[in-house]
């Protein structure tokens, strides 16, 4: 007998866009090709984090070598984060308009040219420009990337979107990690003359995976089934289904076929449908999840190197060191085990003590103030490897499940465009602010910080919605029936 999966051996027959949803949903249909696309988003996510810590470490150096104030080194620091804004929200639009595989290849292109952009920068003026360009793929990134882990992804179980949607979380802690295993690489290979190209050299080398992506986008990379199924093309569903799945699928000849033109198309439309009844409590808790989450994130987890050399007073082998520990011990870790209880403990749970620990840990830093000694050096730094354990298994692994999964197929990648948007408005303001912060309270910034995961539980509490194991696809199938069916006459 074989042992072949049945969707394998038999025809499947596709007659609307719900058939296509369902097989992916249901874990019917699977395939090597279908995982490699989720790694191949995943590494998107990898640059993402990458690029975004590339530097974090060379803020030093950087505002030494081009003599920057305060002010100036946030807003080097802040420029990614203002073109993911714009990236975010232009990215979601794409995404649900001309699909996830092209805007993922286009994104691709933006890390390559703006990574040596930044390498090669001879003022801060082009820096600034060429890590702003960084943000606008970094912000298009998120959505398309989102967007292929849960659509190529089944509901529940093993490979569930809920735990697919949460390793974007170890991804981007394994990338910060690794970006700290190349500069104590450089560290140890350059002379001490040179050590201030450090930051040069790491960030160029992000150009690196990017281009490996775009070298075998021809034999992986495919479109969502759930998308092409969507715009009414039943005919391109069923032949990704073929290549990435191996399902023999083919479209019945009773099949829907809805005019693509009749599909509304991603605008202004669909941003006012995030803010629907049926839809807006969702979208508003999202948002504050994700506000909430990434002010602290980024104060604390960019802000690491300053807070390591600065605040706690350590050399550059110590803050290289102790930043690689943090993220790769605590924040790997974190998010690993974020992942494996997606589907068990729930995205709402997980979140909710998430904040709780991370609460906990920046009024301890705050307490502890500058270390008098190394035993509270070495609590500082438990402290913050437990912000960063919290992070990784809570909210960070966690909000992009609220925002991912709260919507169906056609409202995807705006909803998430949304949510990445506006969150990067507050990633800005505590990118810009946490130099200048720092600078002006030392360690007191960490009563500041201790507000964002304070109001994230406050926004958990105001509605208990789980979105993990949630099927949107169905829920909206089932409302545009009801509206389609005319309501019985009254006698």
């Amino acid at each position: 007998m074989s042992t072949q999966p049945a969707a394998e051996r038999e025809t499947v027959l596709i007659r609307s866009a719900r058939d296509v949803t369902e097989l992916v949903n249901s874990g019917a249909a699977r395939g090597s090709h279908a995982k490699m696309i989720v790694l191949l988003a995943l590494g998107g996510i990898f640059l993402d984090a990458y690029d975004l810590t590339s530097l974090a470490y060379g803020i030093t150096q950087i505002r030494e070598e081009f003599g920057l104030s305060p002010a100036g080194a946030g807003a080097v620091t802040a420029s990614i984060s203002v073109g993911a804004i714009l990236g975010a929200w232009l990215g979601g639009v794409l995404v649900d308009r001309l699909g996830r595989y092209r805007v993922f290849m286009a994104d691709m292109l933006f890390f390559v040219v703006s990574a040596i952009g930044c390498a090669l920068a001879p003022n801060a003026e082009v820096l600034i420009v060429f890590r702003f360009l960084m943000g606008i793929g970094v912000g298009m990134d998120i959505p398309v990337a989102m967007a292929f882990l849960a659509e190529f992804s089944r509901l529940r179980g093993k490979g569930s979107k809920g735990s697919r949607t949460a390793s974007w979380s170890p991804a981007w802690y394994v990338a910060t990690s690794g970006c700290y295993l190349v500069i104590l690489a450089l560290y140890f290979l350059l002379p001490d003359s040179q050590h201030d190209l450090l930051w040069r050299f790491t960030v160029g080398f992000g150009a690196v995976p990017a281009i490996v992506i775009l070298l075998v986008r021809n034999k992986y990379m495919n479109e969502s089934p759930s998308w092409a199924a969507n715009q009414g093309d039943l005919e391109r569903a069923a032949r990704i289904l073929r290549d990435s799945y191996g399902v023999d699928a083919v479209v019945a000849e009773d099949a829907e076929r809805p005019k693509r033109e009749s599909k509304p198309r991603a605008s202004l439309h669909q941003f006012r449908t995030l803010f629907a009844r049926r839809f807006r409590p969702r979208t508003f808790q999202a948002l504050a999840v994700a506000l909430a989450q990434t002010f602290s994130y980024n104060a604390v987890a960019y802000g690491l190197p300053i807070i390591i050399a600065s605040l706690l007073g350590q050399g550059d082998l110590n803050t290289i060191s102790a930043s690689l520990v943090l993220n790769l011990v605590f924040a790997v870790t974190g998010g690993l085990l974020g992942m494996r209880l997606a589907n068990s403990a729930g995205a709402w749970r997980m979140t909710f003590w998430g904040f709780a620990v991370q609460l906990t840990a920046l009024v301890v830093l705050a307490v502890i103030g500058d270390p008098s000694s190394t035993a509270w050096v070495l609590l500082a730094l438990f402290a913050l490897g437990g912000f960063m354990f919290a992070q990784g298994g809570g909210p960070g692994a966690n909000f992009m499940n609220f925002a991912s999964l709260s919507y169906p197929t056609e409202l995807r990648g705006t909803g998430i465009g949304f949510n990445q948007g506006t969150l990067r408005v507050g990633s800005t303001l505590s990118l810009f602010f946490f130099p200048v912060l720092s600078a002006s309270f030392g360690t007191g910034v960490f009563w500041v910080i201790a507000a964002a995961p304070l109001l994230g539980m406050v926004a958990l509490l105001a509605k208990r919605w789980e979105p993990v194991g949630y099927d949107a696809d169905a829920v909206e199938h089932e409302y545009q029936q009801r509206l389609a069916t005319p309501e019985p006459a009254r006698g």
